[in-house]
């Protein structure tokens, strides 16, 4: 635990944008394939887009031409851009990771979550 840490939820008006980020500590090497997925209370969890460690990407028919996954290997991080946020897009997003560590270990990891909220 403790390995992805998210950032960049936030309140913010229908119509807006935020950016999240999902940054990986010190002690991995590598980000492989990593997912983004919310859940709302009282709600399953969705799974909204992915990201291979090559690059592919997959979305959501929910999400699909508003919301943008993508990669920085160098800084180990991957990012959500949302934009044209809507009321039900509201949830706690997390994101899920394949990691290698740097004394090479494999291990999947979840972060601890950010709140999106689109409320006018």
């Amino acid at each position: 635990q403790g390995q992805l840490v998210e950032s960049g939820g936030g309140l913010v008006q229908p119509g807006g944008s935020l950016r999240l980020s999902c940054a990986a500590s010190g002690i991995i090497f590598s980000i492989n394939a990593v997912e983004w997925y919310r859940q709302a209370p009282g709600k399953q969890r969705d799974v909204v887009a992915g990201i291979t460690s090559g690059g592919s990407t997959n979305y959501a028919d929910s999400v699909k031409g508003r919301f943008t996954i993508s990669r920085d290997n160098a800084k180990k991080t991957v990012y959500l851009q949302m934009n044209s946020l809507k009321p039900e897009d509201t949830a706690v997003y997390y994101c899920n990771a394949d990691l290698i560590t740097k004394s090479g270990m494999l291990l999947t990891s979840t972060g601890q979550g950010t709140q999106v909220t689109v409320s006018s």
